[in-house]
């Protein structure tokens, strides 16, 4: 038993020295299970993100308590799609490969995957008792700390010591006891061996004028708070003592207690409301965190389609420059045979050459406005760069879409799906709930303080003991040790009952008060931007709408302009033929088609951006 061997171990003499062998042996045990423990827990599959809010397994792994988690390593490698997509030296894109691609690659969203996480942490914290810490966009009401600023529950309290020898007093006393402890169990132990010498100033009480004195002692105490407003602590002392003096009823002396105590919290600290705020708080913030994340993607994926829209308008444009290049050379070309047929000038011939030099720049910098745009969406939808990806050439596999009437939505629809779908305004919800339990905690913070309490305790003496016997008058000991003291204790042979009340009333009660007011304009303020919220999304739904009608009108007048300006062109071309125009009227038509083919390119690509734009709006795009 354990209680023997600390008797043995402090004992003097030969028994001191096997002891000392035990205990070392018993180290080493505890040091080869640890090191075990840690091999297992090495190998120990990785586990998944949602389950950082659960606790561990607590039998029979009740080591994992005590190591860090694993966690999967950042994959910082672009996944499977992009090298499913690119063949021979062309990325073929299409826009579900595009989501795809930004979804499993982009470190923006690797990056705010981690806040999810956070969450999680915080669940699991709160679950203990301590307060969460929040992250880059979850703010945890101050009011949640108001009394304590920083702390959780409640704290593990300390051991507690012994009194004279026998443990049990015979004169009167006040019995107090406080709310301890935290959700998460504390068990606290302490075992000391003590020798002490001490010089004496007279031999009337001990017999010697040096006292020797050795003590061994065991402590353990269990310490737990409830959500209710209630704690318990339980507590185990043991001690052996043996000293050198001479009138001792006991020596060695054995003493053993037991003592419990539980409290409950009946005005300010009573209820879950109090106690689990930061576990409620801790769960917002995971929807909190949900949305923030969705909101990121939204975001991303907005650029990623607005970036691949502007490659297809890019790659428009280096077609519209060929052409246009095209049609200046056969125009170059025409006027050289008629300058050789003496039916056209010098001039003329130098002017269609200088055009084509123009639409030859034309072509360049069409081809590197091609090459920056894909550069831009090569970033948002890989990990990283590798030769492959940086020389791939992007086909845009879905066309720019074609305007139709079934693209514009009824403002109403729009404003409702926005106002039940957008991230932000789930976010700031959150926000408003999180305050809510902070009002709900300030005003229980106001009422006073009324804690009842109860013990029950026992102790035990037991030792050696010394008598005379009548017959022989010799001197005979009466052994007793700890098993004996413990047997007391168990039968409370020496009984200890005590409960009440304690009451705390702050006069005035400033401080609560402030924090309630504060707790409460807080919750106003969050509101506000609750409706602040409310009131951007819906201007950026009316103008989403708003810019998808004009896009679409652009777009029909631009194929109008189009259509008019290749028939100007015709006209024109027809006109030199006859000899009633002259090539500087013809360049001129070819650059008008020119720039309305270019802007009928800008107003689709335009109009595939007020598509992105209208579903972003409506909180649509990341679903």
């Amino acid at each position: 038993m354990a209680a023997d061997a600390i008797s043995r171990l402090s004992r003097g003499g030969e028994g001191r020295r096997p002891a000392r062998r035990q205990a070392v042996a018993v180290i080493l045990l505890v040091l080869l299970q640890v090191a075990a423990a840690l091999e297992a827990a090495a190998q120990a599959p990785i586990p998944n993100v949602k389950e950082l809010s659960r606790d561990p397994e607590w039998f029979p792994r009740l080591y994992k308590s005590y190591l860090p988690r694993r966690l999967p390593d950042p994959q910082l490698t672009n996944s499977p799609i992009l090298s499913a997509v690119l063949d021979s030296g062309k990325l073929r894109l299409s826009i579900s490969d595009l989501r795809t691609a930004v979804r499993e690659n982009n470190l923006t969203l690797l990056y705010s995957s981690f806040v999810a996480a956070y969450a999680e942490t915080d669940l699991l914290r709160a679950k203990g008792g301590g307060a969460p810490r929040g992250a880059s966009g979850i703010q945890i009401p101050s009011g949640l700390f108001a009394g304590a600023i920083g702390a959780g529950l409640g704290g593990a309290g300390g051991l507690g010591g012994f009194g004279s020898a026998g443990g049990i007093s015979g004169g009167a006393r006040q019995v107090t006891a406080r709310p301890q402890g935290n959700l998460d169990p504390t068990l606290l132990m302490n075992f000391s061996v003590d020798s002490t010498v001490s010089p004496l100033s007279t031999v009337r009480v001990s017999g010697i004028p040096v006292v020797a004195t050795h003590t061994t002692a065991l402590q353990a105490r269990y310490v737990q708070a409830f959500t209710t407003g209630t704690s318990i602590s339980i507590t185990f002392n043991n001690q052996r003592q043996s000293s050198t003096q001479q009138y001792l009823r006991f020596n060695p002396l054995f003493v053993s207690s037991f003592n419990f105590t539980i409290t409950q919290q009946l005005l300010n600290g009573f209820g879950r409301a109090a106690n689990e705020r930061f576990m409620e708080v801790a769960r917002n913030d995971q929807m909190i965190a949900r949305e923030l994340v969705r909101a990121q993607t939204s975001t991303v994926l907005a650029q990623a389609l607005t970036n691949y829209w502007d490659v297809a308008a890019a790659r428009e444009n280096v077609r519209v420059a060929e052409m246009s290049l095209e049609v200046a050379r056969r125009l170059y070309e025409d006027n050289k045979v008629r300058q050789e047929l003496g039916k056209m000038s010098r001039l003329d011939v130098i002017t269609a050459e200088a055009e084509v030099a123009a639409r030859r720049r034309d072509l360049v910098v069409a081809r590197t406005n091609l090459q920056m745009r894909e550069a831009d969406l090569k970033n948002i939808l890989s990990k990283q760069m590798d030769a492959g990806l940086a020389a791939a050439e992007i086909e845009t596999v879905d066309p720019l879409p074609e305007p139709r009437d079934s693209d514009i939505p009824e403002l109403g629809a729009a404003l409702r799906a926005a106002m039940s779908d957008r991230p932000e305004i789930r976010q700031a919800e959150g926000n408003v709930l999180n305050q809510a339990v902070a009002v709900k905690y300030a005003e229980n913070l106001l009422k006073p303080t009324l804690v009842v309490f109860g013990v029950l305790a026992s102790a035990g003496l037991s030792g050696n003991s010394r008598a005379v016997d009548p017959v022989t008058g010799a001197t005979i000991v009466i052994p007793g040790g700890i098993t004996q003291a413990v047997r007391q204790v168990r039968g409370f042979d020496f009984p200890d009952y005590a409960f009440g009340f304690s009451f705390s009333v702050p006069l005035n009660n400033s401080s609560a008060r402030a924090d309630s007011v504060r707790a409460r304009l807080e919750q106003r303020q969050d509101e506000v931007a609750l409706q602040q919220t409310r009131n951007r999304i819906a201007l950026e739904v009316r103008k989403a709408v708003i810019g998808l009608v004009q896009a679409k009108a652009q777009v029909e007048a631009a194929r109008q302009a189009v259509g008019l300006a290749e028939q100007s062109l015709a006209a024109e071309e027809t006109r030199l033929l006859s000899g009633m125009s002259t090539a500087y009227n013809v360049i001129q038509r070819q650059r008008d088609l020119r720039a309305a083919r270019l802007a009928e390119v800008q107003a689709r690509a335009n109009y595939a951006k007020a598509l992105v734009e209208m579903s972003r709006s409506t909180g649509a795009l990341d679903r």
